[in-house]
């Protein structure tokens, strides 16, 4: 996979970075340990949930992503700092342009679509960037201004592990199986299934797993089989939860898969409003595919 050329943008990016790290030290103690072993070990479950975070005074919610809005950079700040915990925040240019923060809000034309601006349809329970060979590990989602029906879905690969048979683990743990790409990472070049892999790696009582509801398909009718048995096994187990503002929701992306339901939208200014951001462990595993904090691997043919 080859990568595009990004212009020189994103300095202010890097410096809200550098200045998150900062920060590290104005966190109470207990708060940042906390955080810090999440990322060594997190539990079964896969996430934690910070909640009474300060939003501010907003704005309304924008009708896109990367539409202007008054608000300051208080709580990309925030955000940030609780990222750098976990590792090396980035963007990813097809999402929002490379944001190392992304607005995440409804928008009317991609209502029914499996994206995180719809909000008409389920957004099926999905690893964040399933396809991608520089995956995020943690993904954190920052709710400015919260949606009661709008309910997050979350579901560890751990207590789903219980309800599989011996026979369908095997399988999840060969290559058997290939990923489409997201949509939104083509720009319209044909999309094209990935090489096969796994679902689950690692150890066998803990595994990694990477799932797609939506895009993941078996290379034969027992990898199918599997794949909708496991896929089963994660709705039986899914927790969900209604962001409020000032809530934190940090996900382990190797052990939870995630998506939200539907809710009515607006598309007045009082809508639902998060700040995503994306994690990884290592920055140098994807030299050559990357503009400073920002990866560009192209897709498709």
């Amino acid at each position: 996979m080859s990568s595009e050329f990004v212009p020189d943008k994103f300095a202010e990016d890097l410096d809200l970075v550098a200045l998150a790290r900062e920060q590290h030290a104005l966190l109470p103690e207990r708060l940042r340990q906390q955080v810090e072993a999440f990322r060594i070990r997190p539990p079964a479950a896969g996430c934690m949930l910070l909640q009474g975070l300060p939003v501010g005074d907003l704005p309304p919610t924008p009708a896109s992503p990367t539409a202007p809005t008054a608000k300051t950079l208080a709580t990309e700040l925030r955000l940030l700092t609780f990222a750098t915990l976990l590792g090396e925040p980035v963007g990813y240019l097809p999402e929002h342009g490379g944001d190392i923060v992304q607005n995440i809000v409804p928008v009317e034309s991609s209502a029914a679509q499996q994206t995180s601006t719809s909000s008409s349809v389920d957004l099926m329970l999905h690893t964040e960037a399933a396809f991608h060979p520089h995956r995020p590990r943690f993904l954190l989602l920052y709710c400015l201004r919260g949606d009661p029906s709008a309910r997050t879905t979350v579901s560890s690969v751990v207590p789903a592990m219980a309800s599989l048979d011996a026979g369908t683990v095997e399988v999840l743990f060969q290559p058997r199986f290939r990923c489409a790409v997201d949509e939104s990472h083509l720009h319209g070049r044909t999309n094209v299934l990935g090489p096969p892999m796994p679902v689950l790696s690692g150890d066998r009582q803990r595994p990694a797993m990477v799932f797609d509801h939506d895009l993941m398909v078996g290379t034969d009718e027992q990898a199918e089989d599997a794949l909708a048995i496991l896929g089963d096994a994660l709705s039986d187990h899914c927790q969900t939860v209604a962001l409020e503002a000032g809530d934190l929701l940090i996900i382990d992306n190797a052990m939870v898969v995630h998506g939200r339901s539907p809710f009515a939208s607006r598309f007045d200014g009082t809508d639902r409003w998060l700040q995503r951001a994306f994690v990884v462990t290592d920055l140098a595993a994807s030299d050559g595919e990357r503009a400073g904090r920002v990866i560009t691997t192209v897709f498709g043919e």
